[in-house]
């Protein structure tokens, strides 16, 4: 289970455009925003990607670097990234699902195609969303089942704003007896 405050395990994906996407060699200030998202299949996913590019220059302003992956292999992570249509945002594929209990992630099974019109692949991971400090311990860490009501980026930029100014402290880290 993830912690708040904990060290999280390291990623080391593939990054579409070429390269390769590794936490535990990240520079930024604050840390890095990193989201896992469903796949090519999941509409949603890719207004919520569009909006993260889009806003990616206001959380580098902050000293926080973003990442998005799935569990997609190359050519679905390539066709995402050209209905992302960014230029912001980095985004991996292959995450192995074997890693997504590592991460708190929620894993589903394929029902056919999407309203996208796009196959669901036979498991996928579900939506993530983790703020990683710059000395990769986990400050905030959202997860969902659904594909539906994530946090907003706008929303988080505000946060940031707060918990930089007040140095807030990461919250859900009490992992004792009760």
């Amino acid at each position: 289970m993830l912690l708040p405050r904990t060290r999280t395990p390291d990623l080391d994906l593939p990054l579409v455009g070429g390269g390769r996407f590794k936490l535990s060699a990240e520079t930024n200030t604050r840390g890095t925003l990193v989201v896992a998202y469903r796949g090519l299949h999941c509409p949603i996913c890719a207004g919520y990607l569009k909006e993260l590019d889009r806003l990616t220059p206001d959380f580098n302003e902050r000293g926080v670097g973003t990442f998005a992956f799935s569990s997609d292999g190359a050519e679905r992570a390539e066709e995402m990234a050209k209905k992302v249509d960014g230029s912001h945002l980095r985004l991996g594929y292959d995450f192995p699902l074997s890693a997504a209990r590592d991460w708190n992630l929620w894993l589903s099974t394929g029902i056919g195609k999407t309203g996208a019109g796009v196959e669901e692949p036979d498991i996928f991971i579900e939506p993530g969303l983790y703020m990683i400090n710059a000395d990769q311990t986990l400050y905030f860490a959202s997860v969902q089942t659904m594909p539906f009501v994530r946090p907003g980026f706008a929303d988080l930029l505000k946060a940031l704003d707060y918990v930089i100014s007040k140095n807030y402290p990461a919250r859900g880290e009490y992992a004792g007896d009760l």
